[in-house]
């Protein structure tokens, strides 16, 4: 039987042709999956309703052609389902894919839909909304805010290396209490980042240098530098670390693992959750464990 799947759509998605890659797609995949096209022009408004519906009509697979924002919206509605979510990375870092070892070549992703084999990946909620990937507060906020949509169509990931640029001379720390169901720590940080997953690009995840995306446990990365000095060589520290595999043992980053964190800070700080602003702290964030079902490469 030829399995019915829906294609959640996101055309405004990074700096692609949509048509053109949607062509690629129906080329790829129609041949051996019933595939119903369900595009999607604001990620926010009814994504997840419309993946309940179509799973209530008989869909048996949900795929997702967008960046790291439409992935987590499109994925709240499969939390402890086995349906599984077939990714096509169409957005501007889609650094979930990269954890997954997903390619950013539309074809071949497709072929991982075909080929790949099932996975059952961690995902958390933030304040209540789905995360795949990580919350950023501080630093990382600021970074994403500075890279405006109109920039990151027309630069791509080139929009965010100008937006850290532009918010390292904006650094200013703020206190912060992280709080865990084995500890409390305070101190003063200029970014906090809490990681579902993270590939090696998002260094301000890799305080422990791997995250695991199936241990049941978010990855916590706090940078807490003295000066401007000390913030450039910690974040140079946290690139390496995540290329060599090795935690960090600078004194001004600290790491832990969690099934749960809360974050506070004084002054509130912005907060980016899968690519996208939303409100400031405080955050709660939870791991639900191996809450979803991913085709990802089968080597």
């Amino acid at each position: 039987m030829t399995p019915k799947a829906s294609l959640i759509f996101n055309p405004s998605s990074g700096q692609g042709d949509p048509v053109e890659q949607l062509v690629t797609i129906r080329k790829i995949l129609e041949p051996t999956i019933n595939l119903d096209i369900c595009p999607i022009h604001n990620q926010e408004v009814g994504a997840a309703q419309l993946v309940r519906t179509v799973i209530a009509e008989g869909a048996s697979m949900i795929l997702v052609a967008g960046g790291d924002g439409t992935i987590s919206v499109v994925a709240e509605a499969l939390i402890n389902t086995e349906i599984p979510l077939g990714i096509i990375p169409t957005g501007t870092a889609n650094s979930f894919a990269r954890a997954l070892g997903i390619s950013n070549d539309i074809a071949l992703a497709c072929q991982t839909i075909l080929m790949g084999v099932n996975r059952s990946v961690d995902i958390a909620l933030c304040n209540g909304k789905p995360m795949v990937l990580l919350a950023g507060i501080g630093y990382e906020a600021g970074s994403i805010e500075q890279a405006k949509h109109r920039l990151k169509k027309l630069f791509g990931v080139l929009a965010y290396i100008q937006g850290g640029i532009k918010e390292f001379w904006n650094l200013k720390a703020f206190e912060t209490q992280i709080e865990t169901e084995n500890q409390t720590i305070s101190l003063s940080s200029v970014a906090v980042t809490i990681a579902n997953a993270a590939p090696v690009t998002s260094f301000l995840a890799h305080g422990a240098a791997d995250v695991i995306l199936d241990d049941g446990l978010l990855d916590v990365t706090i940078v807490a530098p003295a000066n401007r000095t000390n913030a450039l060589f910690a974040a140079y520290h946290l690139l390496v670390t995540g290329f060599i595999g090795k935690a960090t043992n600078r004194n001004d980053i600290k790491y832990l693992r969690a099934k749960s964190v809360k974050v506070r800070t004084e002054p509130p700080q912005k907060v980016v959750l899968d690519g996208n602003l939303i409100e400031t702290t405080p955050v709660e964030v939870t791991c639900i464990s191996r809450g979803l079902n991913v085709i990802v490469p089968s080597q």
